[in-house]
């Protein structure tokens, strides 16, 4: 099983950035899949999560400014951020439960 991480970069705040996260070895409709993201010195911490019926939770931190979204079809996970604050500059990861994870991918909003 391979998560592939992709779409981080610099941005300012208040500006939208859209992570990708594509899975090989797996069949992917049938997992769990989140994401993460890890601020320096801190622990990881889920941000998002969707199930394989397209149900989402999400962390009051980033309620109603990301969205979490899969393509089945395309083995990807999504995750679009808008609204970037400062506070969300962090590296994030993927994951397909139990034990799966991308590598990271660092986003980071200037002020």
């Amino acid at each position: 099983v391979q998560l592939q991480a992709s779409g981080g970069g610099l941005v300012q705040a208040g500006g939208s950035l859209r992570l990708s996260c594509t899975a090989s070895g797996m069949i992917f409709s049938t997992f769990n899949l989140g994401w993460f993201r890890q601020r320096p010195g801190e622990q990881r911490q889920l941000i998002a999560a969707i199930t394989p019926r397209q149900m989402t939770t999400y962390a009051d931190s980033v309620k109603g400014r990301f969205s979490i979204s899969r393509d089945n079809a395309k083995s990807t996970l999504y995750l679009q951020m808008n609204n970037l604050r400062p506070e969300d500059t962090a590296v994030y990861y993927c994951k397909a439960d139990p034990i799966y994870w991308g590598q990271g991918t660092q986003v980071t909003v200037s002020s």
